[in-house]
């Protein structure tokens, strides 16, 4: 098949649709589903991301894409009991690619609430049943066990998207795309990211273990395919916190940051502790979790909301109870993809549990950021390669 026409494009009002290949076939086989254009380039997007993960680290990957950015990205690293918990998978059967979309999907579950999954690995039954149960629009894998197969078909009355790409597939060396009429043209960013991109440790503090490279790795290489200016914390083989697509620096950092908190509080005894009403949906309880560790949970104490919710009214987690959680969250990789200009970055970053830090480097402000990592005892790479993605 060299084309296949789409419903319609980012819009419903962007008619004719498709996508095609100038020369060749599709490398994709849509196995189920009808695939819009979004669809298309989140699935893309996320394959080449969990695809590099692999041949990084040598573990299945998998991720979580929403709107041509990841929501989170993980490699298949088994999970404690508090993230089996956290990631309400604590029922299940959990296969090494099954345990790297639970951390990906896990990572921040509101962002990833109607996701494209991408998976590195040919997708097994254990990793097809969390999937059939989470709201989702699809999924791109290089294959499917019979097993796992029947399950997705399941999926939204027989309506999910389950596309098979060829794993072997070679792009073209150049890429075009067209704005306004107009064609833009460029090599595409094959840039190999590897513990070699590493070396160059300008802090006082030199030493990355072999975990640390690992999650910098996850990093950098999640932001090669997320849209700049783009931030990602990774802790344990998975990322924990995203901001993508901000006009400043500070704002990424910000972003990620926050996000990253949220995915430490989840794991403290008060919100481990919550009683939930009988047959709650998941999507009201994420919601209901984030809502509990943030301001806003006093006003749903006061009009009464939270019987709605919960079994038992729950106690406030005080700003003082969660900043002593938070200072336990410790050896935090940070990547960024491009140079940090101020050390106010440094400052956040270090909020949030960070020891560790890739970035290019190459701000007249350098000297800067060294002095605020050398404050904290952070080990920071220059890694001299920008990863902006648009």
């Amino acid at each position: 098949m060299q084309e296949m026409q789409l419903k319609y494009g980012c819009n419903p009002n962007q008619k004719p649709s498709r996508i095609f290949m100038k020369e060749g076939e599709l490398p994709i086989e849509v196995l189920n589903g009808k695939p819009g254009y979004i669809n298309l380039l989140d699935a893309f997007n996320g394959y080449q991301l969990v695809k590099e993960l692999k041949k990084a680290t040598g573990l299945p990957a998998a991720t979580s894409f929403k709107h041509v950015s990841p929501a989170g990205a993980a490699v298949g690293l088994p999970l404690s009991d508090t993230l089996k918990k956290i990631y309400f998978v604590d029922d299940l059967e959990l296969s090494p690619l099954a345990c790297a979309y639970a951390r990906a999907r896990g990572a921040d579950r509101m962002s990833s609430y109607g996701d494209f999954i991408a998976l590195s690995d040919c997708c097994d039954k254990e990793t097809a049943i969390m999937i059939q149960r989470e709201v989702s629009d699809g999924v791109i894998a290089p294959d499917y066990t019979p097993e796992a197969l029947e399950i997705l078909k399941s999926k939204r009355k027989g309506t999910y998207n389950i596309i098979k790409i060829d794993p072997d597939y070679q792009p073209a060396p150049i890429e075009t795309k067209e704005v306004y009429g107009i064609t833009f043209e460029q090599g595409r960013n094959e840039l190999d990211i590897n513990e070699e991109l590493l070396a160059e440790v300008v802090t006082d503090n030199k030493t990355l273990t072999a975990e640390q490279k690992r999650d910098l790795m996850i990093s950098l290489i999640t932001l090669k395919y997320t849209q700049s200016n783009s931030v990602c914390y990774v802790k344990d083989g998975q990322a924990i916190g995203i901001g993508a697509g901000q006009q400043s620096r500070i704002h990424c950092t910000r972003l990620a940051g926050t996000k990253a908190d949220n995915w430490w509080l989840r794991q403290s005894p008060k919100v481990l502790g919550l009683q939930f009403v009988d047959g709650i949906r998941r999507a009201d309880r994420d919601n209901a979790i984030d809502v509990y560790i943030s301001d806003e949970y006093m006003d749903v104490l006061a009009d009464g909301a939270w019987e709605n919710i919960f079994k038992v009214k729950p106690e406030v987690f005080t700003k003082e109870e969660q900043k002593e959680w938070l200072s336990k969250n410790t050896d935090v990789a940070l990547g960024s993809d491009a140079f940090f200009p101020f050390g106010d970055n440094i400052e956040r970053a270090h909020k949030s549990g960070v020891s560790v830090i890739a970035q290019p480097g190459g701000s007249i402000r350098d000297d800067n950021v060294i002095e605020t990592c050398n404050k904290y005892g952070i080990a920071m790479a220059f890694t001299g390669i920008r990863l902006f993605h648009h």
